[in-house]
């Protein structure tokens, strides 16, 4: 079974702009699908993130839904983390989420 060019170099693209996105800051799924040039794959922003590998220093936890809410069940264990590593960055949650427009990167 062959690789798909063009999966792969979305993924890679994906990979870059998630590493790009600074301290403190976040990114939407759509808006990292957007900067990837395929603004109709935010769900696809999703999975390829949800399949990073174990142990990876991507920061992964700066790309929320468009809500400004995290994308786990609310308290999960991985909701938990994505919240803990996000308030360590000064992210200030109130409830749910917290607002976009104070914490949203712009490119």
């Amino acid at each position: 079974m062959g690789v798909n060019v063009q999966t792969s170099s979305l993924k890679e693209a994906i990979w870059q702009i998630v590493a790009a996105i600074p301290e403190g800051n976040v990114a939407t799924y759509g808006q990292v699908a957007m900067l990837a040039g395929y603004p109709n794959h935010a769900r696809y922003v999703g999975t390829t993130l949800k399949n990073l590998p174990k142990g990876t220093r991507l920061p992964w936890h700066r790309v929320i839904n468009s809500r400004g809410e995290l994308s786990f069940p609310m308290h999960s264990a991985p909701w938990q983390k994505q919240r803990a590593r996000l308030e360590k960055e000064g992210i200030l949650f109130s409830g749910k989420g917290f607002p976009l427009k104070h914490y949203q990167w712009q490119t």
